[in-house]
């Protein structure tokens, strides 16, 4: 499915990809929520991938915050930059691993809710235009919304299916 380019586009690609999420999730046995993958990967059962959305989640809104009231928020995060990647994930998985699976969920709903009320508020061309807040540098609004939602919520569903696979023998 080509990217989004329209606010409705947007919106209703994040939920559709959201509702393909918590589609896997609910299929998933209960006792398999709380397994570890019996695969390679930084994030090690669901309440990682989970985690690792949220977090995204709220720094997307601390960007979008900051920039809002005219700061340069640290992107992706302070002391970060895109080519750390690796070390911040690690941070975020780090920092989920005391949290319970439901408390995970629940907050993902709620940072999820919040993301989608933020992309309603805009028009098109507030989220499309690129370069139209100093903030997103080259890019536009909706290119960030767009990685913090719907593409990120595909790259958790892939992972989740493959453990779905695993599980069942398929």
């Amino acid at each position: 499915m080509p990217r989004a380019t329209t606010r409705d586009e947007l919106l209703a690609s994040s939920d559709r990809a959201y509702t393909a999420l918590a589609t896997v999730l609910d299929r998933l046995p209960r006792t398999a929520l709380q397994a570890p993958f019996p695969f390679e990967d930084r994030d090690r059962c669901v309440r990682d991938v989970l985690g690792h959305l949220h977090a995204w989640h709220l720094m997307m809104l601390g960007w979008y915050d900051e920039g809002s009231r005219g700061l340069r928020p640290a992107i992706p995060a302070p002391g970060h930059t895109w080519r750390t990647l690796p070390a911040l994930n690690q941070e975020i998985w780090e920092r989920y691993q005391e949290v319970d699976l439901s408390v995970v969920r629940a907050d993902l709903d709620a940072s999820h809710r919040q993301i989608q009320d933020l992309i309603g508020r805009h028009t098109d061309a507030e989220l499309f235009t690129k370069r139209l807040y100093p903030w997103t540098g080259t890019t536009s609004l909706g290119a960030y919304l767009v990685s913090a939602t719907a593409s990120h919520y595909t790259w958790a569903v892939t992972k989740l299916r493959r453990f779905e696979r695993v599980l069942t023998g398929g």
